[in-house]
């Protein structure tokens, strides 16, 4: 019985260059945050030691194999490209335990791309229909579709502004 509780333990230590490869092979299918790999690492092996999964996370970072910056960037580009404004961007990013500051170097709320994007989903929302009244069924849904997808009150307005009646 001694024996078996031996292997038993032996099967649940990780050496590091499984942590690592494991790590590697996240970080190529796409860019992880620090926090990401570090869930991603802990889910994969529950028996091990977050300080050690930290620690061969901080090594790959300063290998620049992982790196938070690429990460906010490729995130923004990314959620930016299927249509989501700033709000919704900025919390996904701090949900994933990005740094605001590292948030605000690379995503801008004056940014002129969220006006165009949200005009561009309007534009796609109203193909087939013409103009409607302010607080009518679909300029609230418009509106909501909007808020969902994170653009401010008043990207909202004047992507709006052109489909509303007189």
């Amino acid at each position: 019985m001694e024996a078996a509780e031996v292997l038993e333990t032996e099967s649940t230590i990780v050496d590091v260059p499984v942590l690592r490869r494991a790590a590697m092979d996240f970080l190529a299918r796409r860019e992880h945050s620090f926090f990401e790999l570090a869930e991603k690492l802990s889910m994969r092996f529950p028996d091990e030691e977050l300080m050690r999964i930290e620690s061969v996370l901080e090594d790959l970072a300063a290998d620049n194999l992982q790196s938070d910056t690429r990460f906010v960037e490729a995130w923004s580009r990314y959620r930016k490209s299927r249509g989501f404004g700033y709000h919704h961007i900025r919390q996904d990013l701090l949900q994933r335990r990005v740094s605001g500051e590292l948030i605000d170097q690379h995503l801008f709320t004056d940014d002129e791309c969220w006006q165009q994007m949200a005009s561009m989903l309007v534009r796609r929302r109203t193909l087939n229909s013409s103009k409607f009244e302010f607080g009518s069924a679909q300029h609230k849904r418009l509106v909501r579709f909007l808020e969902s997808r994170g653009f401010g009150s008043r990207e909202i307005q004047l992507a709006i502004a052109p489909y509303l009646l007189p």
